[in-house]
């Protein structure tokens, strides 16, 4: 039975987002096209009428999670601008976010994967972690533009650093740790 151009469409976002969701949770080789597809509710078969491959699929899943967590941050700075960095921060190195990672920070639950695959994975990395480094650029007030942009890549990269350390331990305390320590140095600078 044929479909609709618009059933195709929804089809195609459902794939993406449980893709986004899945490779998050269990990494690019850690989930295979039959079961992304049965967890998107659609048939093997139907993959390739959407994508080329999976490292395809892949890609736009990358970009697709990507967005969907600078929404988060530009949410959250709408919110309240002025405490944006603290909440932040504060969200991003908890427990539950690393226990959570299909829900999660891309660059740390994803990160990995798109540096292993083909180029074509990196552009979307690219963009979305030079619009990251902008967002908290632009939260940071003291110093000139260079200084603040050192700070937010320092930031970000010990956000990204802590969470996939917290995920790799296997002691709960010491996990709870890192986070803890992080969090509180990037919140008394």
């Amino acid at each position: 039975m044929k479909v609709s151009r618009e059933q195709a469409a929804l089809n195609r976002e459902r794939i993406v987002d449980v893709a986004a969701r899945l490779f998050r949770e269990k990494g690019y080789d850690g989930i295979g096209v039959a079961d992304l597809m049965k967890n998107a509710g659609l048939t093997h078969g139907g993959f390739y009428g959407h994508f080329a491959s999976k490292e395809d699929l892949m890609i736009e899943a990358c970009q697709h999670a990507l967005n969907q967590s600078l929404e988060g941050w530009r949410a959250k700075i709408a919110s309240d601008p002025q405490h944006a960095l603290p909440a932040i921060i504060d969200n991003y190195l908890t427990t539950r976010h690393r226990d959570q990672p299909g829900g999660g920070c891309p660059a740390a639950a994803m990160g990995v994967d798109a540096a292993r695959m083909s180029p074509g994975a990196r552009p979307a990395f690219t963009k979305a972690t030079q619009q990251q480094f902008a967002l908290l650029q632009d939260l940071l007030s003291d110093g000139a533009p260079e200084q603040r942009r050192r700070q937010a890549i320092a930031t970000f990269a010990a956000m990204v650093g802590a969470m996939v350390l917290a995920r790799s331990v296997d002691e709960e305390a010491l996990s709870a740790e890192i986070l803890d320590a992080v969090k509180a140095q990037l919140l008394s600078d």
